[in-house]
């Protein structure tokens, strides 16, 4: 019996692609944290995707609205979410420049 509830789990999601998938992983701290919205449980998910390979990521905001279809407005208001949640640290780093953002999990 027990094998057939792993087969039924197995068939639940498949994944059909011709190109490899890179994994973002976003912590179930922040997937099951009912006080910030899904909007900005994406940006935290992007932020993740472009910290793959460093310690911390410094995205544009007209590029994080642009990779996931939002308004810039709209990616700086849950920017400040994630922020006043404590799960993104801001350091401003001048006029012209990207912001340095720190995820913390």
């Amino acid at each position: 019996m027990r094998k057939k509830r792993e087969t039924r789990k197995k068939e639940n999601l498949q994944l059909n692609t011709i190109n490899p998938v890179l994994p973002t992983v976003i912590p179930n701290s922040i997937l099951k944290n009912q006080e910030i919205s899904a909007g900005a449980k994406v940006i935290f998910g992007m932020f993740c995707y472009y910290a793959w390979q460093n310690d911390s990521c410094f995205p544009g905001q007209v590029r994080l609205a642009e990779d996931i279809g939002l308004s810039r407005v709209r990616v700086t208001e849950l920017i400040a979410e994630l922020e006043k949640s404590g799960f993104v640290t801001i350091q401003r780093r001048g006029q012209g420049k990207t912001n340095l953002y720190t995820i913390h999990y």
